[in-house]
């Protein structure tokens, strides 16, 4: 594995989620996470889905970053001058994926940065993706991918009817219930198949104990 990282970042569980036992019950591999609308916080959710998984199963667990937002995790983690998934799948002579696979020593799974490559007019495709998560899901027994929102970017499109299962992420108080619902009919009918959400930012108006017995 080349290119390790002391860089931190903190992980905040996304408020009352816990997915990790359905994505065990239902031996899920590749998960992708994304959102109708950017600003969700689907990179808060990504991190803690892979930390769950990482803490609650014996296999490795793998982050891709496959989000081009100028706030990706790649950028958070300050590992912008690393390999990865964009070269993997777009440069003309790509590296070796063990090149691109980055530990950071306060996390407790790898990363594959969202890589060097400058996007240009290409749109990621079955063709190039499918290798690839083959080859991921032989060396990692989860696959987490971090990607673009919905009404965002085509890829997650794409990258949501290759993988397992979608989890869609909702912001509290923010995301219109009407746009959510469309994002998700709008993955289900280009065949992603929807095994969960996660809903962030939760705001509580009374005590929590009460809220949970009603």
């Amino acid at each position: 594995m080349d290119g390790s990282s002391n860089n931190s970042l903190t992980i905040a569980s996304p408020s009352e989620s816990n997915l990790t036992s359905t994505v065990l019950d239902l031996d899920l591999r590749i998960l992708f996470l994304t959102a109708a609308n950017p600003g969700t916080g689907t990179t808060t959710s990504a991190l803690a889905l892979a930390s769950q998984l990482a803490s609650m199963s014996s296999g490795q667990v793998l982050l891709v970053d496959a989000s081009q937002s100028e706030s990706n995790l790649t950028q958070q983690l300050g590992l912008t001058k690393e390999r990865g998934f964009r070269d993997l799948l777009f440069n003309a002579s790509p590296p070796l994926l063990q090149d691109c696979l980055v530990n950071v020593s306060s996390l407790p799974f790898h990363i594959l940065p969202n890589g060097r490559h400058i996007r240009g007019a290409e749109h990621l495709t079955a063709e190039q993706l499918n290798p690839l998560f083959k080859q991921l899901s032989s060396l990692y027994r989860f696959v987490v991918i971090d990607g673009d929102a919905v009404y965002s970017a085509d890829d997650a499109l794409v990258i949501g009817t290759l993988v397992d299962g979608v989890i869609m992420v909702v912001r509290a108080e923010d995301t219109r219930w009407e746009v959510a619902q469309a994002a998700v009919q709008r993955l289900t009918q280009a065949g992603a198949k929807i095994v969960g959400s996660v809903f962030n930012r939760r705001k509580y108006y009374m005590p929590k104990w009460l809220y949970k017995n009603l």
